[in-house]
């Protein structure tokens, strides 16, 4: 594995646990180079699941791309990186169990929209409004009315 600070391709494992999920295997390593610390996590490979997007074309599943919009959406809020590559693992693990080999984007969408509006209101609304690409102001607002309502029952 190569340091991601240094490139250095040597390094050692100094500590290793299993997600909480039993889906991965976390590996904190050090680089013998530059002594860096970094972290690794080692899944099952499996068939890839194919999105199939709006206009039809087929891509991988690409954990980094849910994460990158997790995190623009997250930004500034109180939600641990450990948390959100959580939210990714288990929004995986529910599409390769409904989905055989392929699924449409909607579907990636909604799982990862269920999940962010469980853990922060803030950061569910910032990624609805891009997800769901909102018309107009009023459509917005049906959306924040419908948060409240929930908050109040």
């Amino acid at each position: 594995m190569k340091c991601p600070f240094c490139n250095h391709n040597e390094d050692k494992v100094v500590d290793s646990r299993e997600t909480s999920e039993g889906l991965a295997i976390r590996r904190r390593r050090e680089c013998i180079n530059c002594g860096k610390r970094f972290t690794t996590y080692e899944y099952v490979e499996k068939t890839p699941l194919m999105v199939v997007k709006k206009d039809g074309r087929r891509e991988p599943f690409n954990r980094q791309k849910v994460l990158t919009g997790l995190l623009s959406a997250c930004e500034k809020r109180p939600i641990s990186m450990e948390r959100l590559e959580r939210l990714v693992t288990d929004v995986e693990a529910d599409l390769q169990k409904k989905f055989d080999q392929e699924v449409e984007s909607r579907f990636v969408g909604e799982a990862v929209v269920e999940r962010l509006a469980e853990l922060d209101d803030v950061a569910y609304v910032r990624f609805a409004s891009v997800y769901r690409q909102f018309k107009d102001i009023n459509q917005f607002m049906r959306e924040l009315r419908e948060i409240l309502s929930k908050r109040i029952k």
